[in-house]
């Protein structure tokens, strides 16, 4: 396999051929001037956190390119194919990131990287292939944001990533997103605990996978209460949910979990 072609038919891929916004007019010849339009409409109209998403995706574009089962095979028989891929990839990134920071890196507040390392019980691979090939990356990734722009680095990564967050702390990352507390040792007291002080958690404020699709009103309010006097004291909390709110949850569970979010709030600032 001739890995440095790889990134030519990312076109291909499904994920990436159905670009997100803003990416889905980035074909407009006027793109980024209007990326910088719309910034700085929203800051002057808005008291909200803008937040842009650049993906930047390392170990998820080896598994859409390769498929998950042959990239983790391909890291251990075949790393040097493995550099080579994500070199290619991370010309593509900081090319991306030099247009975004130089169009809106003094508007935007945050930048949204993303790359699901973990499952339900543990990390894709161990703490020391992550430091060995992915870390470096992501650290020169950060880096570049934070040199070139007032933007804080937000990392969206599913799953069980307990062991990892040492190091995406020590590689720039500034906000961790979805903070899935429903898998395997990601409890919510103890990455509060152990990493309040560094990482501001952006989700883990509901579960998704079991209470507010399946739970009555009361369960959700009081899961999503019980979860606010875990990560909100000392602030490096942003509410979400856990991940997505699928088809299957009840329109009363949701208004149930925001009314708790305002109840919270309220209660916290008497």
């Amino acid at each position: 396999m001739d890995y440095a072609r790889l990134p030519t038919d990312m076109d291909k891929v499904t994920w990436q051929a159905w670009a997100h916004s803003p990416w889905d007019n980035k074909g407009d010849p006027c793109f980024w001037d209007k990326l910088r339009e719309n910034a700085l409409y929203l800051r002057e109209n808005t008291d909200r956190a803008l937040v842009i998403g650049c993906g930047c995706n390392l170990f998820e574009w080896g598994s859409f390119l390769r498929r998950m089962d042959s990239f983790l095979m391909d890291l251990c028989t075949q790393p040097k194919e493995v550099e080579k891929l994500l070199d290619a990839l991370m010309q593509i990134h900081l090319e991306t990131l030099e247009r975004v920071c130089k169009a809106v890196g003094d508007v935007v507040d945050i930048l949204r990287f993303g790359d699901d390392l973990g499952m339900n019980n543990g990390p894709f691979m161990s703490p020391e292939m992550y430091r060995k090939v992915f870390k470096p990356r992501h650290k020169v990734l950060c880096e570049y944001v934070k040199k070139h722009s007032n933007m804080k680095t937000f990392l969206h990564s599913c799953g069980s990533i307990y062991r990892l967050i040492p190091d995406l702390i020590d590689a720039g990352f500034d906000i961790l997103n979805p903070v899935q507390t429903s898998c395997f040792e990601m409890d919510a007291i103890n990455l509060k605990k152990e990493f309040g002080s560094e990482l501001t958690f952006w989700g883990g404020g509901c579960d998704t996978r079991h209470v507010l699709n399946h739970g009555s009103v009361t369960e959700v309010r009081d899961d999503v209460k019980r979860r606010l006097e875990v990560f909100s004291p000392g602030g490096g909390f942003v509410f979400n949910p856990i991940h997505n709110i699928l088809p299957d949850v009840p329109p009363q569970n949701i208004i149930a979990m925001f009314d708790a979010v305002n109840e919270f709030n309220a209660a916290i600032s008497c």
